[in-house]
């Protein structure tokens, strides 16, 4: 099948749901573009691949964070929101800034008794706080000034509970996914091509990008570690591997939970050199610069794996 073909087949699909912008791509990286808007606006965009229990983990690295009203730094404290944001925002979903915005996404649950780890609960009409369901009776919440992020029994009924992630990842695309969509863009003789070319057309990544990034941390090595503790092939912290819900050491997983966080960050920050910043030294670090920190391990680090996407470039197999 060619891109022409998939390209056709997204459209078609999109028409028959009423969403018939016109797709064109006429090379691998408008493709990816193109099935990466596909799949969002079907609801298949790659945040249905997180569990309410990687939220649930996600959500738990700030516990101890201060309350500020207004306030989106962990280094400095967070609000309701901002909590929900982030613990969704590291696993690569996006969510909106408000509560009563955020009260507002996903899908509607019943009652407490249906609700999951992960979900949503909002409190007060209009909504003005917000906290993630854990399970038996209790969330993680941002409660109010002068406390921190921390757990605590759902003291009353939520006014809206609602579901981000989906119970079930439907698959309404299988005509899109043939083994000449899995190569396509791959670099030869990379190990793992099919694995970074799949989850690069899945999260719209540049070409590439997981593939240099696999090379600068491990030498594509799936048992690398670090000395800083960082695993397996993509070099992730065992915290964050958690928080991701995926196996640093299994290939597939470590490449999905990469390609999640850059996306994350390449939402977050708008370029690749400072992505790549985000991944090295973490998000804060970048906020706190304003920019690429002035550690020589990831001034160093940024232009070598954008030296290795462009080595990268001249393998590309169409």
């Amino acid at each position: 099948m060619t891109f022409v073909d998939i390209t056709d087949r997204i459209q078609q699909i999109r028409s028959q749901l009423g969403l018939d912008k016109p797709v064109v791509a006429t090379n691998g990286a408008a493709f990816a573009r193109a099935l990466g808007s596909a799949q969002s606006s079907l609801g298949l965009d790659g945040s249905t691949d997180a569990s309410g229990e990687a939220v649930v983990a996600s959500a738990r690295k700030y516990l101890g964070v201060p309350y500020v009203f207004g306030g989106n730094d962990p280094a400095k404290g967070l609000d309701c929101s901002s909590l929900v944001q982030r613990a969704y925002g590291d696993l690569g979903i996006t969510l909106p800034r408000i509560a009563a915005d955020q009260a507002r996404e996903g899908q509607p649950v019943a009652s407490l008794a249906q609700a999951k780890p992960g979900d949503l609960l909002a409190f007060n009409s209009p909504v003005d706080h917000i906290a993630i369901y854990i399970g038996d009776g209790k969330m993680i919440a941002a409660p109010q000034t002068g406390d921190v992020v921390k757990i605590q029994d759902v003291y009353k009924t939520p006014s809206a509970i609602r579901r981000i992630l989906p119970d079930t990842s439907p698959s309404i695309l299988p005509a899109l996914r043939p083994s000449a969509l899995s190569s396509a863009g791959a670099a030869q003789g990379v190990p793992y091509a099919d694995a970074f070319a799949g989850a690069t057309v899945k999260y719209g990544l540049p070409q590439n990008l997981l593939a240099a990034v696999a090379k600068v941390e491990s030498s594509y090595n799936p048992q690398a570690v670090s000395p800083a503790g960082a695993q397996g092939l993509m070099q992730i912290m065992p915290e964050t591997a958690r928080g991701l819900g995926v196996n640093p050491f299994d290939p597939a997983q470590a490449i999905d939970g990469a390609a999640r966080l850059l996306s994350n960050n390449l939402h977050e920050f708008g370029s690749v050199p400072l992505a790549l910043a985000a991944y090295n030294a973490g998000g804060g670090a970048v906020r706190k610069y304003g920019g690429i920190p002035p550690y020589a391990e990831t001034q160093a680090y940024v232009p070598k794996v954008q030296a290795a996407m462009a080595a990268l470039q001249g393998k590309r197999s169409w």
